[in-house]
């Protein structure tokens, strides 16, 4: 199968949050309920029963002014994951055809894979102890059908496709969108971390609606990585020996100054 994605547009999008509603009924996930904060936007994050959401960014541009953007949050099913890559336990893969698909029967909830990824998009559900995230309709792809949040959008600002077919339509988009009235206008994620796999059409820079400039791994997860993983059945066996000889050299140590006390005092 081609590598399938998700082409979300922010101009055709009205912020009805039909893509939010979608997800939460295919997933059978609960209701979360947070406190009105002045804003639109229903949930501050993603969380551990809520993959999508549709963020209301309020800001002031020096030369535009006050804008008010919102877009569509989810996991962007990287090309190469941080989370799999540092997940001790192999509960994340990715399909054939693109998608980055957490195993919660591996999982142990360590939490590691959050603190990975660039867009801090897996979280923790407490009640079983377990990650969660967006699957990109996996369950439903792999039959035949399309994601339930791009099926469900009333206004085509998300559509599901192959990768590479859609990413001609969304440089055809923005080169229209920059012709006219948003000179701004670029495609996010065709090259960001070497192209992830959701594909968004902005009318404005990334910073404008709340997405990483330049998204990186944090390095100190590249060390575990690079450094300290590939070894990691060599350091624990490495460090307990160490710990042994610096208790012994510590008792011989003490013995050795306890003799030397004792003869002072004769």
């Amino acid at each position: 199968m081609a590598k399938m994605t998700n082409l979300y547009d922010v101009s055709k999008c009205t912020a009805c949050r039909g893509c939010q509603v979608a997800c939460k009924d295919w997933n059978q996930l609960p209701a979360v309920i947070e406190p009105f904060k002045g804003n639109y936007q229903t949930h501050e994050d993603t969380n551990g029963d809520t993959f999508t959401i549709v963020k209301f960014i309020e800001g002031e541009d020096p030369v535009d002014g006050v804008y008010w953007n919102f877009i569509k949050y989810q996991c962007m099913h990287c090309s190469d994951p941080a989370c799999m890559s540092v997940c001790p336990q192999g509960a994340y893969s990715k399909t054939s055809w693109g998608a980055t698909y957490h195993d919660p029967e591996k999982c142990i909830g360590c939490q590691y894979c959050t603190y990975a990824c660039p867009f801090e998009i897996p979280k923790y559900r407490a009640r079983e102890d377990k990650i969660t995230k967006c699957t990109l309709c996996v369950d439903r792809v792999e039959e035949g059908l399309t994601p339930a949040c791009a099926r469900t959008c009333p206004t085509g600002a998300l559509k599901f496709g192959e990768r590479d077919e859609l990413l001609q339509i969304a440089e055809e988009r923005a080169k229209f969108l920059r012709a006219n009235g948003f000179p701004r206008a670029t495609i996010y994620g065709k090259v960001e971390l070497g192209g992830l796999n959701k594909l968004y059409v902005l009318t404005d820079t990334p910073d404008k609606f709340d997405l990483p400039l330049d998204p990186k791994v944090p390095g100190q997860i590249t060390f575990w990585q690079n450094w300290v993983q590939p070894y990691f059945g060599w350091l624990i066996p490495i460090a307990l020996g160490g710990s042994a000889i610096s208790f012994v050299t510590t008792r011989i140590l003490a013995n050795k100054n306890g003799d030397h006390t004792e003869g002072g005092h004769e």
